[in-house]
């Protein structure tokens, strides 16, 4: 089902579910809002600095929580009656502090593979996909289906279009895509069905690292262009890790 990007109110009717015998899911409404992250966010904050005693971790997606506890719940139900009276009392917030990243891309045609379908289909030049494309801080909802795939809201009306009727088999580590309303970095080399415009040469996903995956939920992401002899030079800078990408601290 394809998510419609709303403003909803930060007061929202949630749905606590038994998610197996050791997990809580947490259902806010089926729709891409920064209302509804912010809230899920800040609430998941708030469920971990109340579980002192108890191990648990906790899986965040568009709109929902999994909380999943390290051991058995003797009585789960207690336990939702618990949670569900945290959210009615906790005091919703402001974002955390985030990071605003900034990625290159290059949008030449050799690595665009459906940029000029887009550019049909939208009635846009190029140019204007990519000036488009790059004038807006993209807010990061969710890291999902591969690890390290950045599903980012924002994205202008102008550059909406369906996911492809035919996914590819292959589509290279790098490929910046649209997919409907959202966009997005494929991390890994894999199968995909999003409109590809663009490459980035940064690696989005190390499982080696501290922290496999650069960016956190609540992140803000910008793209800007590069030609392909800026993107010849940063591939050769990140596998020499001569390379850090650009960040900067936001207090939204």
């Amino acid at each position: 089902m394809e998510l419609k990007l709303n403003n909803v109110l930060s007061d929202f009717k949630l749905q606590f579910k038994i998610y197996g015998t050791s997990s809580i899911l947490i259902e806010w409404p089926k729709i891409i809002s920064e209302d509804v992250l912010k809230n899920m966010l800040n609430f998941k904050e708030f469920i971990e600095n109340n579980y002192v005693k108890q191990k648990i971790h906790i899986i965040s997606s568009y709109n929902s929580l999994l909380v999943v506890y390290d051991k058995g719940i003797d009585n789960i139900y207690n336990e939702i009656s618990h949670i569900e009276s945290w959210y009615l009392s906790f005091e919703d917030k402001n974002f955390n502090t985030t990071k605003l990243w900034k990625i290159p891309v290059c949008y030449d045609l050799d690595f665009g593979l459906d940029l000029e379908d887009v550019s049909i289909r939208n009635k846009l030049s190029i140019a204007e996909i990519v000036k488009e494309h790059t004038s807006v801080k993209y807010r990061l909802y969710f890291i999902g289906f591969l690890p390290g795939f950045l599903y980012l809201g924002g994205l202008s009306e102008t550059l909406y279009i369906p996911r492809k009727s035919q996914p590819r088999l292959h589509v290279d580590k790098g490929s910046v895509g649209i997919g409907g309303v959202q966009t997005g970095i494929y991390p890994n080399n894999s199968p995909g069905g999003w409109n590809i415009i663009g490459k980035t040469p940064i690696n989005l996903f190390d499982p080696k690292a501290q922290n496999p995956c650069f960016a956190q939920c609540g992140d803000q992401i910008q793209f800007y262009s590069i030609n392909k002899a800026e993107f010849a030079t940063l591939t050769t800078n990140m596998k020499s890790n001569s390379y850090t990408l650009e960040n900067t601290i936001v207090h939204d």
